[in-house]
């Protein structure tokens, strides 16, 4: 009898260790196979009335931020430069403590006016290589200077020596006005930028200039000319609205470019104005 009730014991213990086991393998199960984010990144352009942003963007999967500059047409958003200081700075160690700050690309020395930008981009070169010595306190994975390119620019390869002078890793954003295609876009960078330097794709979806499956291969000609390493993506977040202006795009609108865009580092620009957390939620559904 008391070898009956061990052998009884003996079989309990061993049925409990067998279903531990099986909700083990059932959780590392769900886990694997755990879809990817939604979106990897988002943007954020710093003016004077978004100086402290707040979002849910992790909840999509965002761990990037990427700064569009720290500082733009001569006001700096930073310390220690002899650039005049904006009116408020950013809190920069509540930023570096979000989940969707984990890993930041610094924008540099900016202009609102492109063309301005592109006629003074040796002198933002300057201003960017003090704000790049007096970085705040972030999770830093490289650098952005906020000179767009395109291929209208026709003065654009004068830009790589200067572009040489910056730290790495270092990224620049790129559009296509004249939609000439990915193909010869990636052909064109691929003449005169820094072999070095990584690209992001603005996919002109928000402007209605493509469709998001259209940027998707314009993003797949760029990885393929200068490696899936350089290549990231821009989603536009936004819609022209009535008269000049723009507002945020709708879930509808926004989900099925980042869909297209799986597998390629992505970042929604930009998350302070346009990605609200009510969006999040309806992405989300």
């Amino acid at each position: 009898m008391a070898r009956a009730m061990l052998g009884a014991a003996s079989r309990a213990l061993l049925w409990r260790r067998l279903r531990g086991c099986a909700a083990v393998l059932l959780l590392v199960s769900l886990a694997a196979c755990k879809a990817p984010p939604l979106v990897q990144g988002v943007v954020w352009q710093i003016d004077n009335q978004h100086v402290e942003p707040h979002g849910d963007w992790d909840r999509l999967g965002v761990t990037d931020l990427l700064i569009q500059w720290t500082e733009v047409d001569g006001t700096a958003f930073v310390g220690g430069t002899d650039e005049p200081q904006a009116p408020r700075l950013p809190d920069w160690p509540r930023i570096a403590a979000q989940p969707w700050a984990s890993h930041v690309l610094v924008g540099l020395a900016g202009r609102y006016d492109e063309r301005k930008a592109r006629a003074s981009a040796e002198q933002l070169i300057e201003q960017s290589l003090k704000l790049a010595a007096a970085a705040p306190p972030l999770h830093i994975d490289g650098w952005y200077f906020p000179v767009e390119v395109d291929p209208s620019w026709q003065d654009a390869r004068s830009l790589a020596p200067l572009l040489n002078r910056l730290p790495r890793p270092l990224w620049i954003s790129v559009y296509d006005r004249s939609n000439v295609g990915g193909k010869a876009l990636a052909e064109w960078l691929d003449g005169w930028l820094p072999r070095d330097v990584g690209v992001l794709f603005q996919d002109g979806v928000g402007v209605y200039a493509r469709t998001p499956q259209v940027a998707r291969a314009y993003a797949d000609a760029l990885s393929a000319k200068l490696g899936e390493t350089r290549v990231r993506i821009i989603a536009e977040a936004f819609r022209p609205d009535v008269g000049q202006s723009f507002r945020a795009a709708t879930a509808d609108e926004l989900k099925p470019q980042l869909d297209a865009y799986r597998g390629y580092r992505t970042y929604l620009f930009d998350g302070p104005h346009y990605v609200s957390p009510e969006l999040v939620d309806k992405l989300l559904k």
